[in-house]
């Protein structure tokens, strides 16, 4: 009875010593110079994600609060330059504002150069549609800012963790190949231990591209509202007639 009695201490005592193995502070005492590669990896996809899910909801949170309200202004203000005026006012990140000074500057240009070789070449309508493709294409972009990063993250971070699981397997199986050891206890440590790399990865990934899918999203409805509110500023400014003021009742 002694001797089941001290057998049976003696393996729970090696089932928690495992399961303490198993334990993410064990796993960064133990790291060598790849796992601390691959850790700091994942940190820094980590950051740059949070950073850049915070930024473009900020960013779509004020463009959606500002977007309806400039262009009501625009269309409902009677004189255009009172409007134009409204527009400069507006900060440097508000994008329908910087679409339609650039759609305006194109009109006064042309405007003052009326007989020369560029109003020969392109006529008005021409020379407002492509300032406000310049204008829309330049303001998409920006909308685009951190994309980029988060699609890298999701689709790269769960294979930077699996490169740390299986370099971490492999040191395990060396360290049980040593001592001879491979009963459940002594496997399940480092083993769980190595599939943490793996946990991480995915719960740097899965962020990144949820938040990417939303952002697209959002950013598909936002140039839609480029793409309409150009084609009104190109009607207006082309014809001199307000059709844009439609544009604010949708």
């Amino acid at each position: 009875m002694l001797q089941e009695t001290t057998t049976a201490a003696a393996a729970g005592g090696n089932n928690a010593e495992a399961l303490n193995q198993m334990s993410f502070a064990h796993l960064l005492q133990n790291f060598d110079f790849v796992g601390w590669v691959v850790f700091i990896t994942l940190a820094t996809m980590s950051v740059l994600s949070i950073y850049w899910i915070v930024m473009n909801f900020i960013k779509n949170l004020r463009l959606k609060g500002s977007s309806d309200r400039v262009i009501s202004t625009f269309w409902e203000t009677p004189n255009a330059q009172d409007a134009i005026r409204y527009m400069e006012e507006q900060s440097r990140a508000e994008p329908f504002s910087k679409i339609a000074l650039d759609a305006a500057q194109a009109a006064a240009h042309h405007q003052r150069h009326e007989g020369s070789r560029l109003v020969e070449s392109l006529n008005r309508s021409e020379f407002v549609d492509r300032a406000l493709r310049q204008a829309v294409t330049r303001e998409s972009m920006r909308l685009e800012g951190g994309l980029t990063v988060l699609a890298t993250v999701g689709s790269t971070a769960p294979f930077v963790g699996l490169l740390g699981t299986v370099w971490g397997i492999y040191h395990a199986l060396i360290k049980i190949g040593a001592t001879g050891q491979a009963s459940i206890d002594a496997v399940a440590g480092p083993v769980g231990e190595a599939l943490i790399m793996t946990a991480i990865g995915l719960f740097v990934a899965i962020p990144a591209v949820l938040a990417y899918n939303f952002f697209i999203r959002l950013n598909r409805v936002t140039n839609n509202k480029f793409d309409t509110f150009a084609h009104d500023l190109h009607d207006f400014f082309a014809t001199g007639s307000r059709v844009g003021e439609l544009a604010a009742k949708r």
